[in-house]
């Protein structure tokens, strides 16, 4: 083995010394990167992770927006109950909201009830009749909102059976179907995120792997005669998760600051247009369409994830490399 490395360390420092001649090294001995900066094949790389963390930064703002407004609804919705009462012939509608309205207030565990008025009801209905339609003319229910308390909320059953005893056509709808559904729905929401930002970092490694392989092609023989130099299957695999390490940090933060821009706008653009149809649409649907606190920190824990990932993926497919070049070394690094 001595004499073998004494054959070859002369072309070992002949070739170190091109190889920095080459780079514009000032110092031709001093040791020059086994991957070189600016190659096509890190540029590709660090523009794919840049889609990848956009993409995942992406998923984790959405299900945080999701996450959010459905725990806004559920909490609006546990707070307030709903007497509804439809018109009939023979049916005083103002006496029969009063008398609902003065049933609910006198049961424990109702904070407040009113009722809501002609004009609210017809602002209810404009997004579906527009704004000429007679409301007189139709049989629309009237409504009294109840304020509950979700610490200690009225029994609804007997509230339900007090209610339609004393007015006929009357309805107590208490949401419990709507917080139940809304739930299910925000967690498959969360669950079905969760399965495409898995997806995003699958292929994201698949990426890396690729694109390490390659570099380590491009320069197989600088890393055989390395190796079989003397130079330790930890030194090598350094120099390559180093350098993607850089690489990769770099797409994240591109991408993973694209997503934290669009965010921004998207939310900007969502509080200049309140006092628009469609931005009270999109206003009741998703709030103001801001990731919260939670969202930007899942956006710098994706960045961060992004270039472990890519370090380590690096790492261990050097390794795997080194090790089926020569089965009989050590391997660990």
């Amino acid at each position: 083995m001595t004499e073998v490395l004494s054959r070859l360390s002369p072309f070992y420092h002949k070739l170190r010394s091109k190889f920095a001649e080459r780079f514009g090294l000032n110092d031709p001995d001093a040791p020059a990167p086994i991957v070189p900066d600016g190659n096509l094949a890190g540029s590709a790389l660090m523009f794919v992770i840049a889609i990848m963390t956009f993409l995942a930064s992406l998923t984790i703002g959405a299900v945080s927006i999701v996450r959010d407004t459905a725990s806004t609804w559920q909490s609006q919705i546990s707070r307030e109950a709903t007497i509804q009462i439809r018109p009939a012939a023979d049916l005083d509608m103002d006496a029969a909201l009063e008398t609902a309205r003065g049933i609910a207030s006198a049961f424990p565990g109702v904070n407040d009830s009113r009722i809501v008025s002609p004009d609210d009801t017809k602002r209810l209905l404009e997004p579906w009749l527009g704004t000429d339609f007679d409301m007189e003319s139709l049989p629309v229910p009237r409504l009294v909102i109840v304020t509950i308390n979700p610490s200690a909320p009225p029994d609804f059953a007997k509230l339900r059976a007090d209610i339609t005893a004393q007015i006929p056509g009357a309805a107590v709808d208490d949401h419990r179907n709507w917080v139940d559904r809304l739930v299910k729905m925000a967690r498959t929401m969360v669950f079905l995120g969760v399965g495409v930002l898995g997806l995003v970092l699958a292929a994201t490694s698949l990426a890396v792997v690729f694109a390490t392989r390659g570099a380590m092609s491009g320069n197989g023989h600088i890393i055989e005669v390395l190796h079989f130099v003397g130079a330790e299957a930890k030194f090598i695999a350094r120099q390559f998760r180093n350098r993607f390490l850089v690489n990769g940090m770099k797409g994240a933060l591109a991408g993973g600051f694209a997503a934290i821009a669009v965010f921004f706008l998207v939310s900007l653009w969502s509080s200049f247009n309140l006092a628009t149809p469609e931005g009270n649409q999109a206003n009741a649907l998703f709030g103001t369409f801001s990731i919260g606190k939670d969202g930007y920190l899942g956006v710098i824990a994706i960045i961060a994830l992004v270039a472990i990932i890519t370090a380590e993926t690096t790492r261990l497919t050097v390794i795997g490399y080194l090790h089926r070049m020569d089965p009989g070394s050590s391997m660990h690094a």
